[in-house]
């Protein structure tokens, strides 16, 4: 341990606290005057950001977000197993659990009966409004494709990036864990999150065919990180109906998990030396190619072996050019004491408010070191392929003699250089924006992110297990 661990503990501690005041912020109120809308946050809703922010400059945050939402539940179970929150997280996954539920009943057609919305919208934001046939269009599973929903539950009526998959199929991996690592939640409550993780699924398997928006609501295609989260979800999917004893199910989907799979395997760009983070889109920026996304895939599908965990060696070597990207792209990072890692962004040439970096990214980075560290403190062993030799070169493997232990001391320093790295640009609050400027390291776009938090909370708690599992 090192001076750093005291300060992990209370940062995450504070984090944790931090995103489950996200979840049911029913004491805040959110008024969009341009478009006539004021949103009050109903019980299990979770806010991106509580801060009621307009692009003015932060960006307007407060909705719940599938994915996003998915990702903070997730981590809310983290937290409560191991002691960072209390409680009160289990009242908070249950009404989230009921939120989720209610809006598998939303219907465009009834919200445009009883909502008269454009009259109240102020003409500089009409262009900004969703037509009202696509309003009209949601119900069913068209709901699960449409991103995300004003934290009443009401349907979001501006334009976005639509539709997106990865939403309900990361839902359905955090409710599937809950069911599993909790067996203290009460029956009934178990009993709707199978119909939710049900209706998840569901709309996961009709969408497997189907192109979508990738995790940054930027590109409709093939993207990795929805098709690796699609695939871990028809596997989780598949053992949870096997135990709730519905054979078809799980026969189905374990059927699609095995072919979905291995078509994972045609990102891999064997002459640039990583996973693509997506198949060719005609007409796309080049440059996004290589992408934190690819990394936060394998962390949030969580693979414990194999292809497309953290013990691959292309994810791996995916790591390595991402870390080699930002030293060299980020000023931040030219001169950084030599025991910091890098901060870490997206992708190259970000133009999204500062750029990068971003705090989970760097989170991700650390986690990774962390997840891998417990795995070869459990026994497994560290690929030698070319794939990883940049990867093991940079670890310091070479100096470690194959011992497992020795190779699982080295992944948790390299995880804590970039947890020093957060700990430099986080603010003596703990506060966590959504991004810190690559030149000034000043905290940009969406303030108090909930996903910086749900990181932090994941991250430091890899850290401990990384630390239980080494001699």
């Amino acid at each position: 341990m090192t001076q750093l661990q005291p300060w992990i503990e209370a940062q995450a501690r504070f984090a944790a606290r931090a995103m489950l005041g996200a979840i049911s912020a029913t004491q805040l109120v959110m008024g969009r005057t341009g478009f006539g809308q004021r949103v009050i946050p109903r019980p299990g809703s979770v806010l991106a950001s509580p801060v009621c922010a307009r692009y003015d400059p932060e960006p307007d945050y407060f909705f719940h977000w599938f994915r996003d939402s998915a990702i903070v539940i997730d981590a809310l179970r983290v937290a409560l197993t191991e002691s960072y929150v209390g409680g009160e997280a289990l009242s908070r996954f249950g009404e989230f659990v009921h939120f989720s539920h209610t809006l598998l009943s939303v219907d465009g057609r009834e919200f445009l009966q009883r909502s008269n919305f454009r009259s109240t919208v102020q003409p500089a934001f009409r262009e900004y409004l969703r037509p009202d046939a696509e309003i009209a269009a949601l119900s069913g599973e068209s709901v699960l494709a449409d991103v995300r929903v004003n934290a009443d539950g009401t349907p979001d009526i501006t334009r976005w990036s639509r539709p997106q998959a990865d939403g309900p199929a990361m839902r359905s991996i955090a409710l599937a864990r809950w069911l599993r690592e909790l067996p203290q939640l009460d029956a009934s409550l178990r009993s709707v999150v199978r119909e939710v993780i049900a209706a998840d699924l569901s709309f996961t398997l009709s969408q497997l065919p189907r192109n979508s928006f990738d995790i940054w609501e930027e590109q409709c295609g093939e993207h990795y990180y929805t098709r690796l989260v699609q695939s871990e979800a028809c596997t989780q999917g598949a053992a949870c109906f096997a135990k709730s004893g519905d054979e078809s199910r799980a026969q189905t989907c374990s059927a699609a998990a095995q072919v979905n799979v291995p078509r994972l395997a045609a990102f891999w760009d064997r002459s640039a030396g990583f996973y693509r983070s997506r198949m060719a889109v005609t007409h796309a920026a080049p440059g996004k190619e290589l992408d934190m996304a690819v990394i936060l895939a394998t962390l949030h599908a969580g693979r414990a072996l194999g292809a497309h965990s953290v013990l691959d060696p292309k994810v791996q070597a995916t790591l390595t050019a991402l870390e080699e990207l930002f030293e060299a792209e980020y000023l931040i990072n030219r001169s950084r004491p030599s025991e910091r890692g890098p901060a870490m962004g997206r992708y190259a040439n970000d133009r999204y408010y500062s750029g990068g970096a971003y705090y989970f990214a760097t989170l991700a980075a650390a986690e990774f070191y962390f997840r891998l560290a417990a795995a070869l403190g459990g026994g497994a062993e560290l690929m030698v392929v070319e794939e990883n030799r940049r990867f093991r070169e940079r670890l310091g493997i070479g100096q470690s003699n194959g011992d497992p232990s020795a190779q699982a001391k080295l992944a948790v320093g390299r995880g804590d250089a970039f947890m020093r790295c957060v700990q430099a640009y986080t603010p003596p609050g703990g506060e966590l924006s959504e991004q810190f400027d690559q030149s000034s390291g000043a905290q940009t776009s969406a303030r108090q992110l909930s996903w910086s938090y749900a990181a932090f909370v994941t991250a430091a708690a890899s850290r401990r297990r990384a630390h239980k599992l080494m001699p």
